[in-house]
């Protein structure tokens, strides 16, 4: 018979604490913290700890997340328990251990806040969505705001309940239900009385908090689905505005998925990254627009479109794409002509990466057909006609038709497009 394989020597674990403190802690995680040479946390957590945990207590540096690596080294080959609040796997430090630790990694979770939360409301998770504003900025929940949904917001502290108001308010969502939970599991719980974003009132709290909203829009309000194709309205432009149907189409062709990163080039008002970002709070973007003036345009249309986290590049393609990160697709909206631009661009993706390409010009066109011609893909013609009055009748006002190159790269070879000439 094959004996067992041992598991892994855990050189960390993390353990989840509730705002209950030591009374709630299971005693399997007891029993860690018991033995625990090093335990590391924040300074509330380590108060949490009675007498009998008498390893030495270490209290997280700020910034946290660069001090994790020589933290654990530090304390190499003594046994480290981490604290954590609740769920450590959920926004938690887990996520910044497990990259350093692997499997040495051991985890032992309380339930999250948001667990609480939604056993207090009697909210199905599945049907909820979860918008952590801990160290990120408010403008992010803009992206999560739909008539009729459920969400729960985590707090960064005690002044987060007024702003969720503040930005429901100005987005056209006043009328949405809100409620703060304090102390979720402590001997200090609380929830709110139920009030709306317009008649929020409420003082500042307790610190440790998450905050329910029920979304309800004005009938005014834009609505602004959860697929591409926003209506042109939300944005702020100067007429360089990929419009919306054209937007959807090039979304549908860009095809983002979950973590991957777009490079946006020639950015005009940000619509394709913003919306590339809108699909899935784990898409990047970059969008590079040598304007300065509508770069600045782009990051206002980020912030109030919920996809704060948009990185914006001033400078002029291709040389403004030397220091970028890999991208997984490429979208060009402008500056097709400038030299080695198209080459820059398919030089950079990675097998199974995809470039779209939109041009009105002629010039532009011919280049894409020569791209076209040597790497295949599909090249299309986009016409959009919109109903016009035409005196007491309607007629039909044609847009200037868009041409699309869509490809996906399949080789690592690269092509000068220009030539023709491989390299």
């Amino acid at each position: 018979m094959t004996p067992a394989r041992p598991g892994p020597p855990y050189a960390v674990t993390v353990v989840g604490l509730g705002a209950d403190g030591w009374r709630g802690v299971p005693d399997a995680s007891r029993a860690v913290l018991r033995d625990a040479e090093v335990l590391i946390g924040g300074p509330r957590q380590l108060d949490l700890l009675p007498p009998e945990c008498a390893g030495e207590r270490i209290a997280w540096p700020s910034p946290l997340r660069p001090a994790v690596p020589a933290l654990l080294a530090a304390h190499a080959g003594r046994r480290i328990a981490v604290l954590a609040s609740g769920d450590p796997m959920f926004y938690g430090i887990g996520r910044a251990l497990a990259e350093e630790a692997g499997d040495r990694l051991r985890v032992l979770p309380h339930p999250s806040s948001v667990s609480y939360a939604a056993a207090r409301l009697g909210w199905p998770l599945e049907d909820v969505d979860v918008v952590t504003l801990v160290g990120r900025p408010a403008d992010r929940l803009a992206a999560a705001l739909h008539d009729g949904r459920r969400l729960l917001v985590l707090s960064a502290d005690a002044g987060t309940p007024a702003e969720v108001a503040a930005l429901l308010r100005d987005r056209g969502f006043g009328p949405s239900r809100m409620r703060v939970l304090e102390q979720l599991g402590g001997e200090r719980e609380r929830t709110s009385d139920e009030t709306t974003a317009d008649d929020w009132t409420r003082t500042p709290g307790d610190p440790l908090n998450i905050v329910a909203v029920e979304c309800r829009g004005t009938p005014d309000t834009l609505r602004l689905g959860a697929v591409p194709g926003l209506p042109d309205e939300a944005y702020e432009h100067d007429g360089q505005l990929t419009k919306r149907y054209v937007r959807a189409a090039t979304l549908a062709a860009l095809a983002p998925a979950p973590g991957e990163l777009l490079w946006d080039i020639g950015g005009g008002s940000g619509s394709i990254a913003i919306e590339w970002m809108r699909t899935h709070p784990a898409c990047r973007a970059v969008t590079v627009e040598r304007d300065p003036v509508r770069a600045e345009r782009i990051t206002r249309n980020a912030d109030r479109l919920g996809v704060p986290g948009l990185r914006v590049v001033t400078g002029a393609a291709p040389a403004a794409l030397a220091e970028l990160p890999p991208p997984d697709a490429v979208f060009i909206g402008g500056g097709l002509t400038a030299p080695g631009l198209l080459d820059a661009c398919w030089a950079a993706l990675p097998v199974g990466g995809r470039l779209i390409a939109n041009t009105v010009t002629l010039e532009s066109e011919a280049l894409l057909a020569a791209a076209h011609r040597r790497h295949g893909g599909e090249l299309v013609r986009l016409a959009v006609a919109h109903a016009v009055p035409v005196g007491g009748f309607t007629g039909w006002r044609q847009a200037m038709p868009v041409t699309q190159w869509a490809v996906q790269k399949t080789t690592l070879d690269t092509v000068d497009t220009a030539s023709g000439a491989d390299r």
